[in-house]
């Protein structure tokens, strides 16, 4: 994966970087850490400046980030509440009401966890989701999701910039992190559906 995306950025340069952003935001396993360090490193030995690939990335992100908006205002409340109602709302032991719920929680305390989430690993791509669910207000979502994105962007190309060759070597300790990051968001899950069962064990 590491040398298909250093191809297709050495071959395309900005256009290469904005494509690869953009399809890591709608297929999160596609790791953005490569394409932002090795895009900070490309500017040492090309024509390609910093600025050019923040604003690529960027641009990349707020892309992705909008597609997933979209499938999730598609993919509505209404439709979700259907879904919980049938077989699947059994087996996860869902009601409608946790759907109202939980859309109720992002409409009133989630929005500034769409910038929140852009800086942790396939949380930042599927925070869209929900987002397009609850039909937050697309400004302020664009304004987060940008926000969040550029930070995150700048940080990794000009780190990427100033170690140079030695640009996987904080790709290490990115990985690292990504790999806490996606346990605990396992035990998390895992706790929450344990939760569930619980809670509508008692309320039966």
């Amino acid at each position: 994966m590491q040398d298909f995306i250093v191809n297709i950025m050495n071959s395309y340069g900005y256009l290469g970087v904005f494509l690869l952003i953009m399809i890591e935001n709608v297929f999160p396993p596609i790791p953005s850490e490569v394409i932002l360090l090795f895009g900070g490193f490309m500017t040492t030995y090309t024509k390609l400046k910093i600025i050019g690939m923040v604003i690529a990335s960027t641009l990349g992100s707020v892309v992705g980030a909008l597609i997933l908006y979209q499938v999730g205002k598609i993919f509505n409340k209404d439709r979700l509440k259907k879904i919980i109602s049938g077989k699947i709302g059994k087996i996860l032991r869902l009601k409608p009401s946790d759907i109202d719920a939980s859309n109720h929680w992002f409409n009133t305390r989630g929005t500034k966890t769409v910038f929140y989430c852009r800086f942790i690993p396939v949380v930042r791509s599927l925070i869209s989701i929900p987002a397009g669910i609850s039909k937050m207000n697309m400004f302020t979502f664009l304004f987060y999701t940008i926000l969040g994105s550029l930070i995150w962007n700048i940080v990794l190309i000009i780190l990427g910039s100033i170690l140079g060759n030695n640009w996987t070597k904080i790709l290490q300790i990115l990985n690292t992190y990504n790999n806490i990051v996606i346990i605990v968001l396992i035990v998390i899950i895992i706790i929450f559906i344990i939760w569930l069962f619980k809670r509508n064990k008692e309320n039966k």
